[in-house]
């Protein structure tokens, strides 16, 4: 079972300086993710336990485009171990004169990695949803 989110960042999720954002918003997304895996496995939006493993490969900044996935890869009684990637399918074109101008990338860029897991309570299990 996969989720898939696609967003553009924007100047409100610029953090710091040449308007880079925060990795945090990408554990953000993929706590959506996990959401929608939840319930789609569930009936049920569960409970986020812990990521084990985090990398921030590469920088992403205001007007980039991410596409965040995850997928259940082990699931125990009321466990749900999953895992995410988080990878920039386009970005802005900084051409001066033209601040609209975007590119798609040939390849999308890998931004971050990460391994967690989630629970849901076998009394708020409600069985495969769609």
């Amino acid at each position: 079972m996969t989720s898939l989110i696609r967003l553009r960042m924007g100047s409100h999720d610029a953090h710091y300086a040449g308007e880079l954002v925060d990795g945090a918003r990408m554990l953000q997304l993929f706590g959506d993710v996990a959401t929608e895996l939840l319930i789609r496995s569930d009936g049920d939006e569960g409970l986020f336990v812990a990521y084990d493993q985090v990398e921030f490969l590469a920088p992403v900044h205001a007007g980039d485009y991410i596409e965040a996935r995850g997928r259940i890869v082990a699931m125990g009684r009321t466990s749900r171990r999953m895992e995410f990637e988080a990878r920039k399918v386009i970005s802005p074109a900084r051409i001066p004169g033209q601040v609209s101008a975007a590119d798609v990338l040939a390849e999308p860029v890998v931004v971050c990695r990460a391994s967690g897991t989630c629970v849901v309570p076998a009394d708020c299990q409600r069985g495969q949803q769609g």
